[in-house]
Order: structure tokens, then sequence, then C-alpha cells
């Protein structure tokens, strides 16, 4: 411990009773975790009763090896995971006590939304109306909090809102599928994992005391369900240390709760907490200025980073007329650095939407700079990789209908469309999976020669394949479904550039299963297709080994670059919203951009432009209230608040005329012609202010709030 600062010796020795450690960004946190670790192993508590969950695969990966190398041998016995992996793991070993069949599949975000377009299909409901996405992420939170569709159909006919009988019905059928399948979301992951313990007392003891001394990492970012999970775990030997930073709770729009957090010491009354400020990532500058942004938020813990490093850099901020110069700015920046003391791999370029990447790339390529987009299509949802994924799915579990169809005609045999409703209509009516339909062609009434012909080979394929699972590793089962289906075959067949490309997707792929054989022990395909499922964008996120980085600020987090970025710092865009803000959503965005500020290790950069192309208009902006915060330039005389207020901080833009009258999701509202509804979504700024609202007809529109007429009813 010879290395480590006082207050992170200090959270390294306190192993015994509830611990809460506030590290601010660039404090070393993932250090004190593992040493703490490595602490407790020296004590001679056993590996099997410590566990560590962080959010992301990368995160745990890089916490073992450090482990590892610090107490070699015993490092890679203790349990660092993932909240999802290790309740996929749990599931799995009591898979009868869940009742859950022993070979469940996981179902990704892609699968989510491709099993809500069946529900939408069998409901009667357009897809263009009731948006797959905004249905899948309606679910999720429910699932987040809780709530099962039973209870949410509950909750539903208590409601007078629409959109909740929606839901209902399609969160209802979604579970059904789900469950004749055999599979489980995300979601399902930890609230079933909750449910076990919560219910099953024999289950619950066993892994308490299994389970002495218990770590999260990032804990701002737990939801409901991720909360009452580690409180389970918990609550025999109360061995509970929490890390997190309040101030970088960025992910409330996807269930994080900031309480968990806050409230720790409501929860744990005896709670020693240890704060870490000593920050070893950037010098003053930097961190004056994102502790002005930041500390402005009326909900967070006490705290400010300082660090020894003298001097540094000033934050160099720069109004730019529009976002073309705003571009030229930054490619001739890093063009300058780059020639004297940094690689292109230094370099950050952060936005607030994807929206703002295409005038960037386009000045890098024009620069002939490389970059590399960050949040693009990941590896594991390109379609060649996920037909042999869905190929190994049906092997393992022939239940799994939304992989079967996704396969059935993959490569081409001849099963079109029309066979494939004849096949989807005898599953309805029988209540089968299609697997099993398929074992009964003859009963299908309108089933061509042809395509009874083509099925029955396609049925004899999977029935050889699953013989051999039994036998092969998840390398030998890639090999054969790419062999034994022909899917290599038909790529080199139509030889285009595409193709060779998709080519060396697949022999991608087969390096994967090769690698993760390397690492685990038992090398089975289930194994393989749970650490497939379980990679999230935050996996795959990193530096560009070649190039400048270009990615949104939510993307950044954990990360760190010599030289950022921070471009688009405009009323409206960043912070993003119209001409009101609502207290949370300001104090999420100020923590967005403390967390985009400190990435910076050397240099940062705050841009912003007079003007700013938006749904083809030119719209004129003034510089963020987040520059002025920071202490970088004289507040001017404008109607930006010294303070924000609870409920809803008023803000009139200069340069343009806002809505008359504010804007909430959640607000009621009436049109001339749809009738009333409620506003369920909400983009843009000023005049350009767009809303999707949801009438209660069941209709779903998108409407651009200048012209709509659109009558508020309160909420």
């Amino acid at each position: 411990m010879e290395h480590l600062n006082p207050p992170q010796r200090e959270a390294v020795l306190a192993t015994e009773g509830p611990l809460l450690i506030l590290a601010g960004a660039g404090t070393g946190k993932t250090r004190v975790i593992t040493h703490r670790i490595a602490h407790l192993l020296a004590r001679g508590i056993s590996p099997w009763q410590i566990l560590a969950v962080t959010f992301t695969n990368k995160a745990a990966d890089e916490m073992r090896h450090r482990v590892e190398h610090l107490v070699p041998g015993q490092g890679r016995a203790v349990c660092l995971s993932t909240y999802h992996a290790w309740c996929a793991q749990l599931l799995r070993v009591e898979a009868a006590a869940a009742g859950l069949p022993p070979h469940f599949v996981i179902y990704d975000e892609g699968d989510q939304k491709a099993l809500v377009k069946e529900c939408l299909q069998e409901l009667n409901l357009d897809e263009k109306s009731y948006k797959p996405g905004v249905l899948v992420a309606m679910i999720s939170r429910a699932k987040d909090d809780l709530i099962d569709a039973r209870s949410y159909e509950i909750h539903a006919l208590t409601s007078t809102d629409p959109v909740r009988q929606i839901v209902t019905s399609v969160y209802r059928l979604y579970q059904k599928k789900l469950e004749r399948a055999g599979g489980v979301d995300f979601g399902d992951l930890i609230m079933k994992a909750v449910e076990l313990l919560r219910d099953q007392a024999a289950i619950r003891t066993k892994y308490q005391e299994r389970f002495r001394y218990l770590m999260v990492d990032e804990y701002q970012d737990t939801n409901h369900a991720q909360y009452l999970l580690t409180k389970y775990l918990a609550a025999q030997h109360k061995n509970i240390c929490v890390v997190g930073d309040d101030d970088q709770a960025v992910y409330v729009w996807r269930g994080a709760d900031i309480r968990n957090i806050l409230e720790f010491e409501r929860d744990y009354p005896n709670a020693k907490v240890i704060t870490l400020e000593q920050n070893y990532r950037s010098p003053r500058t930097i961190l004056d200025a994102a502790w002005g942004v930041v500390q402005r938020n009326q909900h967070r813990k006490e705290k400010k980073l300082w660090n020894e490093r003298a001097g540094g850099e000033t934050v160099r901020v720069e109004e730019l007329p529009n976002e073309v110069s705003e571009a030229q700015f930054v490619v001739g920046e890093v063009h300058a650095l780059a020639q004297s003391q940094y690689a292109l791999s230094d370099f950050a370029v952060f936005y607030r939407t994807n929206a703002q990447s295409r005038v960037l790339e386009d000045a890098f390529r024009r620069a002939e700079l490389p970059y590399r987009l960050v949040g693009t299509v990941r590896f594991y949802e390109r379609a060649e990789v996920k037909d042999v994924l869905a190929y190994l799915r049906v092997i393992l579990n022939p239940r799994d209908s939304l992989s079967l169809k996704r396969i059935l005609n993959v490569p081409p045999r001849g099963i079109g469309k029309a066979t494939l409703q004849l096949l989807e209509q005898a599953a309805k009516a029988r209540q089968d999976p299609l697997f099993e339909i398929l074992q009964r062609l003859d009963q299908i009434a309108g089933l061509g020669p042809k395509a009874k012909a083509a099925l029955e080979r396609f049925l004899d394929l999977l029935h050889g394949l699953i013989v051999d699972r039994k036998q092969e590793t998840a390398k030998g089962m890639i090999q054969q479904v790419l062999e034994r289906t022909g899917m290599i075959q038909a790529l080199e067949e139509e030889g285009d550039a595409e193709s060779l490309v998709r080519l060396d997707n697949l022999q991608e792929l087969v390096n994967a299963v090769e690698e993760y054989e390397q690492r685990s022990p038992d090398r089975s395909l289930e194994g393989f297709l749970e650490q497939a499922s379980l990679l999230t964008e935050a996996d795959t996120v990193g530096r560009a080994p070649n190039g400048v980085t270009l990615m949104t600020v939510h993307l950044a987090k954990g990360l760190e670059f010599p030289v950022v970025f921070l471009t688009g710092l405009e009323e409206g865009l960043f912070p993003i919203g119209d001409s009101t803000f609502a207290l949370e959503e300001l104090e999420e965005e100020r923590r967005l951009c403390y967390v985009g500020m400190t990435r910076a290790k050397d240099r940062l950069y705050l841009t912003s432009t007079a003007s700013r192309r938006l749904y083809g208009q030119p719209h004129w902006n003034v510089p963020s209230r987040f520059i002025a915060e920071a202490g970088l330039v004289t507040r001017p005389e404008s109607p930006l608040p010294a303070e924000p207020q609870a409920g809803v901080t008023p803000w009139t833009f200069p340069f343009s005329t806002p809505p008359p009258t504010p804007i909430q999701i959640g607000q009621r509202v009436r049109h001339p012609e749809f009738g009333e509804g409620k506003i369920i979504e909400k983009s843009g700024t000023g005049e350009h202010l767009k809303v999707v609202v949801l009438f209660d007809t069941g209709r779903w529109k998108k409407l651009l709030v200048k012209y709509a007429r659109l009558e508020p009813l309160g909420t």
C-alpha cells in the first residue's frame, strides 16, 4: 500500500461494516477497489467469499487483471463481474427455482425490438405509430423498478393514461413470448435474481453466507432492482463497500437512481464515508473549471478535486460563427498539435448528440486526418454475425422462435414470407414454439411441396447440428454452422466488396470464440453466447488506436485523453432542451458537462457557435450557461438565472422566440384535429421544437410545436 495516498489507504483498510467511498473523477477508484480486494486476501479471506460488481465487462476484466497481479494465484478466483453477468450465472445455477429452462437465452436490445415488432403485428398496432424502441424502453424501465407484466397491468387499471393501456398489452404478450421461447432480457436477469433472493429464504441464506464481502463500483449508476439485489446480498454481514461519484451520475434517463448513493447513509446508519479528492489526471485549471459547473447542483455530496500538478494550459473557449467553422477549428488545432507533441490517438472530440458528428466527420475527411466514430454498429450486432449467433441459440434452445425465424432462410433456401406466415399462424393457433410446428409439417394446410421440402432439409440440418453440440466446443460449433449451412460458400459466390467484409467478420467471430476458449475453463457454447449477449456499448468504447476519437459525451465516461474538445456548448443543445429546464434535467446536464471536462489530461477546449443549422434551418444561439459557470467568461446581461430554482427554471432565448407555453414531457395537450393526448417525447429548440404526442385514440403523432396549435391541459 506504499503507493496509496492517506484516504486511499484508509479505504483499503476499512474492511468491516458498510463503507461509502466517494471517488471523484481521476482519483484512483479502481486502484482502491483492487487493493482492497488484495488486502482482504492477504488477511486470509477466501477469494470465494468476495464479490465485486461493476457495470462493464471491460472494467471487470481490468480489475481482475490488477488483482491477479497483486495477489498471483488467488486473484482470478475472486468473483469480479458485471451485475448482469453475475445474475445470469446465478440463474443458470438456480434455474429450476427461478422457473427457467437450464439453457435459457438472453435477448439483447436488437432481439427485444424484434420481439416487440412481433407483438405489435399480433395486436394489430401500427409499428410507425407505436415505436418499438420506445416500448422496449418503457418495458425495461418497468423491470428496473421490479414491475412485472401482471403488476403493470394492475397499475394500468387504476390509471386513465392511455399509454399505460397500450404498454400493458404489449408487455403482457412480450413476456409471454419470452417465456415460451425460454428466453430472458437484460431486465429479467436482475428482476428474476431479486425475486429469487427475496422469495427463497434458503437460496438467500446460501448466497449471503457465500459472499461475506461485497463491493459495488459506479454505485451512482444503480437502478432500483440493482439496489435491492445489493441490499439482499449484504443484509447478513453488512460488509458492503460502494464506490461512486454522484457528480458523474449521467444515466438517470436509463433508469439509474442517484438517490441510491446520496442516501446510502440512511440505509446503513453506521456507514463510514471516505472521500477521494486528489486527482491524478487533470491540471488545476481544468479541475477548477469543471468544479465551477458541478458545484451549482443542489443534489450532490460536497467535494472538490485537487491536484499537486501545478500550472497547466488554460481552458480555451472559442465561439465560432457556425458548425462548419467549429469543425474547421477543431481539425486545425488537432493538425497543429499533432505536428508538435501529440499522436492522433491522444485527441477526443465530444458532442451532445450523434447528429453533430456529420460536420466533424466531413472536416476530418477533407483534411485527410484519420478518425474513429464511436457508437456505430457494434461487432455482435452486424447482420452476418447475428445470423451465426441465431443458429447457435437455436441449437442450444430450439424453443427460441425469434432466432429460428431469423435463420429460416439464411442463407437463401427458398423459404419465403408466405411460408413463414403459414408457420406463424399454426404456432399462434396451437400456442407452440415454431420448432414444434416444423416437426408436424403434414398438418399445415396450404404448404406447397417445394416449401415443404425446403423446410424438411432445414430441419434435418438443425437436428444434425443439435446432435453435434454434445461433443463439440463453442469454436467447433461455429465452424460446423459456417460449413454445413453454406454461409461461407454463399458469400464467396457473391464475391463483391460487401461480401468480403462479411467474410472477414465471420472469421473475426471464429477468432472471438477462440479467445473466449483460452480465457474460459468450460469452453461451453452457453458461456460464449452469454458473453456475446451481455456485451454493452460501453465495452466497445475506447481510444482510437490510429486516429482521433469522435463520440457523444455519454460514451466518454470512464475514459481519458490528453486533449479534449467539448463542442456545441450552446443553450438548447448543451444543456439540451427548450426554453425551460426542470431542475433534475438541468442538474444531469451539468453532471454530463463535468464528465466531459474531466476526461482531459492536458488540454481542454470548449466550443460554441453563433448559429447552427437544425432541421434544415439556421438557428441563432447563445453560449451555454456552463461556460459562464466554469468561470471562463463573464456572465452577460441576460435572463439566465443565477441559481436554479426547484421545479421549472425559465430561461428566454434572446435570439429566438420560444413557444408561448412551456412544453414538458408528461404534459397533457389538446390538438384541434386529433383531440387530447400526452407529450411523450420532445426534441429540438425554439422555433424548431418538436414533440411526439400519444393521443387518447391510441395514435402517436410527431408535431412541430410552432404550427401544431397545441392547447395545454395540465399534467
